[in-house]
């Protein structure tokens, strides 16, 4: 691993994509005091265009407006808007049908973009990356410079939500145990994962919806990219290529505003498998390469969690309201570890569906993309 020998001492200018959005609100919380990243630039759509952000934003989170985004002019998503291509990094909190044109438009201008959207995801150069189990996956990204002829711009992708709550302990118990051979895991899914205004009250209250469209399609195969590896000659991913891998999912909307989870159950390709004990052990003893940068480095990933998994003793843990919240909303936390009567193992997993499961996601792989030279 090369990485960055000193924190930036400069900062480096930043733009968000959907900033009025429940995602682009998260980005601002989270970059408005970051260290060396600095919000250049807001765009949203052209309605908000033109205007102050408090004007334009219906702002749902417990803290504040920053001052200084309050009054900040939003502009227009696109390449040449003011100051956009002045930018070291783009966050996007875009839906699909917008960053299917705007993303890669931006990419061709040089630009360097986080993105939040399915749309590149199934990009065979272009890195789906979790940023607690897979940034050695930034290796592909000079091919994909390499394939468009560009010198700079890139695209990474986070995973989908409740893909990222559940391949973190995966991966944890792929490095203690070997590759896993069956992963059986049922959701239940926050309404802020459906943006706002989303889910209509008359659909949620009092009520599970047991459906969120192309959720399960989604889980079920890009655990396999994100467990996968780089090829040798870095041009691509291998799809869990060290052995089969079954996943199915059941996808449930439930009346929890933040917070995904998920009850799953996995058998491993290794027989025994590995008791309820080792497993806990080797979650609690996951570190992650963003981990061991800011360990190595203090303050050039200062969005990493201290524990990128964090057990729970009690039998009705974890859950959305009294934990989502733990490691600033950086973690996995995970509980209920026991034995399966059908496969090898079961237990409860929840994360944060609006931080690591989208915005702190982008934020921390930003983070590693400066350590490791990507960003500049």
């Amino acid at each position: 691993m090369s990485v960055l020998t000193q924190v930036p001492q400069t900062k480096l200018k930043v733009g968000i994509l959907g900033a009025t959005g429940t995602v682009g609100q998260r980005f601002i919380q989270l970059l408005a005091d970051h260290p060396y990243f600095e919000i250049h630039v807001l765009a949203a759509s052209s309605r908000s265009a033109g205007k102050p952000y408090a004007q334009v934003t219906k702002w749902k989170q417990q803290t504040l407006i920053p001052d200084h985004i309050a009054t900040k002019i939003v502009q227009e998503c696109a390449v040449d808007a003011p100051g956009m291509r002045e930018c070291a990094v783009i966050f996007s909190g875009l839906d699909s049908d917008v960053a299917d044109i705007i993303e890669p438009a931006l990419r061709q201008a040089e630009l360097v973009v986080f993105s939040n959207a399915k749309s590149y995801r199934r990009d065979p150069i272009v890195p789906l990356m979790v940023p607690l189990v897979n940034t050695d996956h930034f290796s592909v990204v000079p091919h994909q410079r390499k394939t468009l002829s560009l010198e700079k711009g890139y695209i990474v992708t986070n995973a989908n939500c409740s893909t990222t709550g559940l391949v973190v302990p995966l991966a944890a118990l792929e490095r203690a145990f070997g590759p896993l051979q069956t992963v059986l895991v049922t959701t239940l899914q926050a309404i802020s994962g459906a943006g706002y205004p989303g889910v209509s009250s008359m659909d949620i209250i009092d009520n599970v919806v047991p459906y969120i469209g192309s959720e399960e399609e989604k889980i079920e195969w890009e655990t396999s990219k994100i467990l996968g590896g780089v090829l040798p000659d870095q041009t691509g991913f291998e799809y869990h290529a060290s052995s089969p891998l079954t996943v199915s999912a059941h996808c449930n909307r439930v009346p929890v505003i933040d917070g995904h989870l998920a009850c799953v159950s996995i058998k491993f390709s290794r027989q025994p498998a590995p008791s309820a004990e080792e497993i806990r052990s080797a979650l609690e003893a996951y570190v992650c390469e963003a981990q061991e940068i800011e360990q190595s480095l203090p303050g050039m990933v200062p969005s990493a969690p201290k524990r990128a998994i964090v057990y729970h003793e009690g039998q009705d843990r974890p859950q959305p309201r009294l934990d989502r919240d733990l490691e600033n909303g950086a973690c996995v936390s995970v509980g209920r570890i026991r034995k399966c009567n059908v496969l090898d193992v079961k237990f409860v997993t929840l994360v944060d569906n609006v931080r690591l499961g989208a915005a702190t996601s982008s934020v921390i792989n930003a983070e590693v993309g400066v350590a490791k030279g990507f960003i500049v």
